[in-house]
Order: structure tokens, then C-alpha cells, then sequence
């Protein structure tokens, strides 16, 4: 039973980052964490999402904002991963409660500001770029984080949702940076000794999960209006932040 339900809330993970690009890793920490303990679920859970990295990268290459990706982005991400994965070495799960709590925070004061400007009528789709050194700033903190939890994704959508125009580059161009990071954290696993017999077992037993949701996300994804797009990505932001909190938060 414990597994049947872990395979559901990995569908579901999976899924919507199928359709948006990102938010499976908050997803599945948040609820998966209350069946399986945190370090033994990444290890099983992130091979998988680089596999669908993989799949959505490979079926979208042209899509990918090589340019934004390589000179901008990877950099900053690349400084604060470092970090985090030092970070992660040195502290306890219990330990990172507190910044988790911060980020949860952050995450959902973003969503909120972003929401409430796309429900004005005249507001542009992206908004204005952020100014190169906050965006640097956001980018390198969803680096940490991502070294930390495996889900420092909303830092980094925040900043490709103001800088990425259009559903298709938007998804792509993350899912080519996630492939990226999830072969480091997945190093960094093996390293700890984290991946192992074990943990492919649980990766094999979840897979059907993966492959359920490959299918459903692509055909949410295209059926999803690209004006429409943008609240859904702020939606899944504010719906990741509530729930990083409210591990915290509630009994």
C-alpha cells in the first residue's frame, strides 16, 4: 500500500512537470516524505526526473534557449549548487527545516506578487527581466537550495518566467538545466553511498510512474493555451511554496 501510494503521488509529480517544466521534486518531497523518508526518496526519485529531463529535452532540442542557458544561468546555479551540496554533506535533514521554511516563504510571496499582476488586464506576459545582479542573486540561492533539498527549482522559474517567452522554450530550456543538475545530485548520491541496490529498487518499481505521466503531461502541455500558460506556472509556484511550508508547519 505504501507503494501504491508513492507511485501516485510520483505520477502526479511527474505530470505536472511534464506539462510546465518544473515543480515534480517539490511535489514529491513534500508528500512522498510522509511514506518514505527524504534520503532514501531522492535517491530513488531523481534518477527518474533526469530521465524525463532527458525525454523532453530530446523531443524539444530546438526549443532550448542555449544562449540564456549557457551564458546566464548555468554560471549562477553552478556557484550556489557547490554550495548546497557542501551544505548538504555537513547538515541533517532536521537541520535545514529552518531555511526550508524561509524558502517556502519566499517562494510563495513571489507567486502571489506575480498572480496578482497577471490578473491586471493590461500586464505583459513576462513582465520587465530582472536586473541582471538580483537575477544572479535568485539564480545562485536556487542553486543552494537545489543542493540542499533537490528542489531549487522556484528560484530559477521565477527568473526564466521573466526572461523566457512561450510555452515550448519556457519548458524545454529548464528541463535541459534540470538534466544538468540532477547528474551532479545523483553523483553527489553515489558519493554518499546513497544510490545502491536499494534505491534501484525503488526506482524500478516507480518507473511505471514515469512512463504514465510522460504521455499525459505532453498532452496537457499542448492542449494548454500559452495565455493561459503563465498563471499555471505561478499557480504551481504558489502551490510548491504552500506545501515546502507546510512540512514544517503542520503535525
Amino acid at each position: 500500500m505504501s507503494l501504491l501510494l508513492l507511485a501516485i503521488v510520483v505520477l502526479a509529480a511527474f505530470s505536472v512537470e511534464a506539462v510546465v517544466g518544473f515543480g515534480s521534486t517539490v511535489i514529491a518531497v513534500t508528500f512522498g516524505a510522509q511514506i518514505l523518508p527524504i534520503d532514501a526518496l531522492l535517491p530513488a526519485f531523481v534518477p527518474l526526473n533526469l530521465a524525463l529531463s532527458l525525454v523532453i529535452v530530446a523531443r524539444n532540442a530546438r526549443s532550448v534557449d542555449a544562449r540564456l542557458l549557457v551564458r546566464r544561468v548555468l554560471p549562477a546555479v553552478g556557484v550556489g549548487l557547490a554550495i548546497g551540496l557542501g551544505a548538504f554533506r555537513l547538515l541533517r535533514v532536521g537541520d535545514t527545516a529552518a531555511l526550508e521554511l524561509v524558502l517556502a516563504a519566499f517562494v510563495v510571496s513571489l507567486a502571489v506578487i506575480e498572480l496578482a499582476r497577471l490578473a491586471r488586464p493590461a500586464a505583459a506576459a513576462t513582465g520587465r527581466p530582472i536586473a541582471p545582479i538580483a537575477a544572479a542573486a535568485l539564480l545562485a540561492l536556487g542553486g543552494v537550495a537545489h543542493g540542499l533539498f533537490g528542489s531549487g527549482g522556484p528560484m530559477v522559474v521565477y527568473v526564466a518566467s521573466r526572461e523566457l517567452e512561450g510555452k515550448a522554450r519556457f519548458r524545454a530550456t529548464l528541463s535541459a538545466l534540470w538534466l544538468v543538475l540532477n547528474v551532479t545530485l545523483v553523483v553527489n548520491y553515489a558519493s554518499l553511498g546513497l544510490i545502491g541496490r536499494a534505491s534501484a529498487g525503488r526506482s524500478l518499481a516507480l518507473a511505471p510512474s514515469l512512463l504514465l505521466a510522460i504521455p499525459i503531461g505532453e498532452w496537457l502541455h499542448h492542449r494548454l493555451p500559452e495565455a493561459r500558460f503563465r498563471p499555471v506556472v505561478y499557480a504551481v509556484l504558489l502551490v510548491g511554496g504552500l506545501a515546502l511550508g507546510a512540512r514544517h508547519v503542520l503535525p
